[in-house]
């Protein structure tokens, strides 16, 4: 019985340190010329598949203001910020720690960006690179939860 307890103790104790192994989660971005955050993106995992949805909005609004994304060049053209997918098939790659192949959209810009999702400081923060061609831009993301 000792041994049962034991064991799922230190079960239960490892669950935060698996948790911080996939970029599934709360992230906080931080935009890039204030330093500030932005806004909550939820990472989710679906049959290996990551998705990324902005969750909530982190800059100053009038109440009741739905914000749009009137820039968008697809699918997410003049919808709603909050609740849209931004994150779109990203898989992991061979190194436990990085997951390419997928794409974001910066919603300001209505660019759509190949990326590369690369979890830093043990999933502490996440290095979201976008890019096209050789041009990239660089944000690090901090884990809410």
């Amino acid at each position: 019985m000792l041994r049962f307890i034991v064991t799922q103790a230190l079960f239960f104790v490892s669950l935060p340190g698996l948790a911080q192994s996939t970029p599934a989660g709360l992230w906080q971005s931080i935009d890039d010329a204030t330093g500030k955050p932005r806004a909550e993106i939820r990472i989710s995992e679906a049959a290996g598949v990551f998705t990324g949805r902005i969750e909530r909005s982190l800059l100053p609004t009038t109440p009741g203001e739905v914000q749009l994304c009137t820039l968008c060049p697809d699918d997410r053209k003049d919808k709603p910020l909050i609740g849209m997918e931004i994150i779109r098939q990203m898989k992991a790659t061979s190194d436990a720690q990085t997951w390419e192949g997928g794409e974001i959209l910066d919603p300001d810009k209505g660019k759509v960006f190949k990326l590369r999702l690369q979890l830093q400081e043990g999933g502490k923060k996440l290095q979201v690179r976008g890019y096209i061609g050789p041009f990239f831009r660089n944000q690090t993301w901090i884990r809410v939860s």
